[in-house]
């Protein structure tokens, strides 16, 4: 993703002043990085929070795109940030499809609240290399769901199906419960589905991402927004559909 964040954002015009990476932290306390309008964070969960945190320390903007460690840091980002001298664009996902992908999973959340008849579940398939599962993105689209559709209260782990083949968990979690079944296998993406199933018959929503740069583009898309404006923001703010 850096690669390719750095290749999108110099093709838009942009000017790169800092790429730091494990070898060398030490840069987080250049002239270059401080000088930065925005930084842009894709890294591990262990690590994301420690680099958002010393992105606000030098008083610059952050861009995070990492997933599975924002929810539990939530309450203190939102401290920091109220103050008004940081800033934080978090999601879970980038890419402008998925933007519009979640818009139309909320709308037809809302619509498919009045047929119980049908369930609902989600699949979410990654590269063999993602450590979370279920996505962040699928997270969000599940909590989504919840806000619209009254008959689930929570989304917990369904089927799961590890690189090696093997299968773990149930989608079979209870009425009140949507289930996540997570697949990582070869090298793909991203691709997420909703299903709602009846007994007459099934609608399912895809998204299916062709490459990586998509992410990227949403991503310096997300730093351009940054940049003048301030707080917690998110593709909401980017994207008012």
């Amino acid at each position: 993703m850096g690669h390719l964040i750095e290749q999108v954002a110099r093709e838009r015009g942009h000017e790169i002043v800092a790429i730091i990476d494990v070898d060398n932290a030490y840069d987080f306390d250049s002239e270059a990085f401080k000088s930065a309008d925005v930084a842009i964070e894709f890294s591990m969960p262990s690590t994301a929070y420690d680099n958002v945190r010393t992105c606000f320390t030098k008083k610059v903007k952050v861009v995070s795109g990492t997933t599975g460690w924002f929810d539990q840091h939530k309450e203190e980002m939102q401290e920091l940030i109220k103050s008004g001298e940081n800033t934080l664009f978090w999601s879970s996902n980038f890419s402008v499809g998925v933007a519009i992908f979640t818009a139309l999973n909320r709308y037809l959340a809302k619509i498919m609240n009045a047929y119980p008849q049908y369930d609902v579940r989600m699949e979410e398939t990654h590269h063999i290399h993602k450590l979370d599962a279920p996505s962040g993105t699928a997270i969000t689209l599940a909590e989504n769901i919840l806000t619209q559709l009254d008959r689930k209260q929570k989304w917990e782990k369904g089927v799961q199906i590890a690189a090696d083949g093997s299968v773990r968990g149930s989608n079979d979690l209870g009425a009140d419960t949507l289930a996540i079944e997570s697949i990582r296998r070869d090298e793909v993406p991203g691709i997420h589905s909703i299903i709602y199933d009846s007994p007459e018959d099934k609608i399912t929503l895809t998204h299916d991402a062709h490459s990586r740069r998509s992410f990227a583009l949403g991503a310096v898309l997300a730093a351009e927004y940054a940049k003048d404006h301030s707080g917690l923001l998110t593709m909401s703010d980017l994207f008012n559909f």
